[in-house]
């Protein structure tokens, strides 16, 4: 896989752009806040329409422009694939692919696939878990492009449910199951909603847990070659407390709890178990890492997680992904440099940001393209 051009059209800080790679590294230079970051984000948004940056996707239009487009030419198993994204609120974002109009993200995202990097994951373990889930989902939207569609569903479901179970609230307080006149239509209609969300959450917790599972295996021999006498593990903490199951035994596990915790639901007005509210955990010699891990050793974690995604995405499509390095070699030690550098000599094309070229060996830049940028706009020499 080599992504081959990148278009930015009212784009963050970009007015126009039209990009081609022309070796299989390349280094964006410049000082900060000049669009090197919203370079690598817009490839990475190609990869999986999301950014850790944004909230909306409207946060992308260049300031006082009205739309903004993303375009992509994408080398792919000898193939060239043309990738176009419209956003243009408040109509839905348009997604092309060779021109044709895809309406399911799932066929968008299965195009190019990215590993990104950034100081912001560095912060993974001591952030919120929604951060350590949002990695996990948009990792596993790599090698499984039909996930986003899943958390999609997951998502509407259980909106749908909470404004229900707010509303439920409004009109009819809350006395129990028993104590409640006037409410039985709702509460079958409440356990409809149930039903459809233990199917949706089982399905988003088989694929967590599938994956963590054979990422973990590969993550612990890359953070032992780095740590030498580390032992790093990793587990999937849901609230169901369930073991990696066939999705049926999820789903059953998931009604039932649902069932139990009804009346406690509906008194908070909330959805109080699901995916939304799982977390990740890591452990170093048995040790939790948010609570007890050094900086040094939370960041040899994260580059581990980093370059076993390289190898799953690998494994799982027969193509090498893109590695999207942001400004974080800065931020390395030596040993934790070198062991990433020495990673990405091989076959990966990989699209680097810096301020400078200092952290950089001279005989790594000999085949490394390197682009300077200025106030969104690449500067000729």
């Amino acid at each position: 896989m080599f992504l081959k051009r990148l278009k930015l059209n009212n784009y963050r800080n970009y007015e126009s752009l039209d990009f081609e790679f022309s070796k299989n590294k390349t280094l964006f230079v410049g000082k900060n806040a000049q669009g090197k970051t919203n370079l690598l984000e817009a490839v990475y948004y190609l990869s999986s329409l999301d950014s850790n940056r944004i909230k909306k996707d409207r946060e992308l239009i260049k300031f006082e422009s009205e739309f903004c487009g993303i375009g992509a030419e994408v080398l792919k198993t000898g193939t060239d694939i043309e990738l176009d994204i419209l956003i243009n609120p408040p109509k839905n974002k348009i997604l092309k692919v060779n021109g044709i109009k895809k309406n399911k993200s799932r066929d968008f995202v299965r195009v190019l696939s990215t590993v990104s990097f950034s100081n912001s994951d560095l912060l993974l373990l001591r952030g919120e878990p929604s951060d350590r889930r949002k990695w996990l989902d948009n990792a596993i939207c790599q090698v499984y492009p039909a996930y986003l569609d899943k958390i999609n569903k997951y998502n509407k479901i259980r909106l749908q449910k909470a404004n229900f179970l707010s509303e439920f609230q409004s009109r009819f307080g809350f006395g129990g199951i028993s104590g409640n006149t006037g409410g039985g239509s709702n509460y079958d209609m409440l356990d409809v909603y149930n039903v459809q969300l233990a199917n949706s959450s089982a399905n988003i917790m088989f694929l967590r847990m599938k994956f963590l599972s054979e990422l973990k295996k590969i993550a612990k021999e890359k953070h032992l070659s780095i740590s030498k006498e580390e032992e790093l593990n990793i587990e999937y903490e849901n609230t169901l407390s369930a073991e990696f199951l066939p999705v049926a035994e999820l789903s059953t596990i998931c009604y039932e709890k649902l069932n139990e915790i009804k009346d406690e639901e509906i008194k908070k007005g909330q959805c109080l178990i699901g995916p939304h509210r799982d977390d990740v955990s890591f452990f170093i010699n048995n040790l939790d890492a948010k609570r007890y891990a050094s900086q040094g050793q939370q960041r040899t974690i994260v580059l581990a997680l980093k370059l076993s995604e390289l190898d799953i995405i690998q494994e799982k499509i027969n193509e090498m992904p893109v590695l999207l390095l942001d400004d974080v070699l800065a931020e390395l030690d030596n040993l934790r440099q070198n062991y990433l550098l020495d990673t990405i000599k091989d076959g990966v094309q990989t699209i680097i940001t810096s301020v400078d070229t200092l952290a950089f060996e001279e005989e790594f830049l000999k085949d490394v393209e390197i682009v300077h940028i200025e106030n969104g706009k690449i500067k000729t020499p």
